[in-house]
């Protein structure tokens, strides 16, 4: 840890205080990452307080984005396998092959705003 030093400003001494070179509004964490850090902002002020104060901010939002990831790979196989989404739909009628995967994929979205957005 650096050592805090001051400048004697007339009669009052100001700290060297050195911010970070890159806003954290600029920095992108992903969608559900960036999802998370305006749900803190908006609806957890205290807790957005304390992440970005404790320095702990960007892992929590990188960790919130590596979640989503994960749960999206294993959400999506098993609510295209229970809509009927298959090989042969997308032979034989593509527009709802497209249209059931989109679905499938709004719908696990959902789900992941659901328990990790916005818990």
């Amino acid at each position: 840890m650096e050592e805090l030093t001051y400048t004697k400003i007339g009669d009052y001494y100001i700290p060297n205080l050195i911010l970070d070179e890159e806003p954290e509004q600029d920095v992108f964490y992903g969608k559900y990452g960036d999802l998370r850090r305006d749900y803190l902002r908006e609806h957890k002020p205290r807790l957005w307080a304390m992440l970005v104060t404790s320095g702990t901010l960007a892992d929590h939002l990188k960790g919130i984005e590596r979640a989503a990831e994960r749960r999206m790979d294993t959400l999506l196989p098993q609510l295209m396998k229970a809509a009927g989404v298959t090989e042969e739909l997308k032979a034989s009628d593509q527009m709802a092959w497209i249209g059931l995967v989109n679905n499938c994929r709004a719908r696990a979205d959902e789900i992941i705003l659901a328990e990790l957005i916005c818990s």
